[in-house]
């Protein structure tokens, strides 16, 4: 889940099978040679063949993708958005090459034409979350309409909701052992996030011991 940013997933594409019936071997030798001559598709590269294929069918290609999904330069987007503070943004720098310590992904959140995105700004040494935000898309141009930059933190898109995930410390505790977390759910209402109710997680200090959930009054 959290990591360096990398390309995208390819949509996979499958290939047409034609079935062709013929009545004798003689019949069938021919009608091979044909096809092998017309630049048939050969072997099916990937999935069973359609259920409703029939001699000479061809399958419809696969949808395009929707103008609903944006593409961003998330690192562009954080270091250019005002919102973000300058600590931030100085801590925003390559881990490996050219690869940001930067979480990214998509949906919606706010019910724009276009998906909301949603960047998780990392450190590079142990992944701690240093920033979360939001970007909606507005008249073709994304801008902050959500941000938290209380470390360590983490946003996800759960359901049509925004969960902000704040690790917390009590006094002795190691900076790689909190004493548990807060996550608090965001809804979109009336232009801009309402926080709803947080749940605490206590994580277990003995061995092999999960978090306990209880809620934040």
């Amino acid at each position: 889940m959290r990591g360096l940013t990398g390309a995208g997933p390819e949509r996979a594409r499958g290939s047409t099978q034609a079935v062709i019936a013929v009545g004798t071997a003689l019949a069938a030798l021919a009608l091979f040679a044909a096809a092998c001559g017309s630049g048939g598709t050969g072997a099916r590269d990937e999935g069973p063949a359609h259920a409703s294929a029939v001699a000479g069918s061809v399958a419809s290609p696969p949808p395009s993708a929707s103008d609903k999904y944006p593409q961003v330069d998330p690192v562009a987007l954080v270091k250019t958005d005002p919102e973000v503070s300058g600590a931030v943004k100085r801590e925003l720098k390559p881990c490996n090459g050219d690869e940001y310590p930067v979480d990214v992904s998509y949906g919606d959140l706010t019910g724009a034409a276009v998906d909301d995105v949603v960047v998780n700004v990392l450190t590079c040494t142990d992944a701690v979350g240093i920033g979360s935000y939001v970007y909606r898309d507005e008249d073709g141009e994304f801008k902050n309409v959500f941000k938290s930059e209380e470390s360590p933190v983490y946003a996800e898109i759960d359901q049509g909701v925004l969960s902000v995930t704040r690790q917390y410390y009590e006094k002795g505790d190691p900076i790689s052992s909190p004493s548990g977390e807060v996550v608090t759910p965001y809804t979109w209402r009336a232009g801009g996030f309402a926080q709803g109710r947080p749940t605490r997680n206590e994580y277990s200090k003995s061995a092999g011991g999960g978090p306990t959930s209880a809620p934040d009054n």
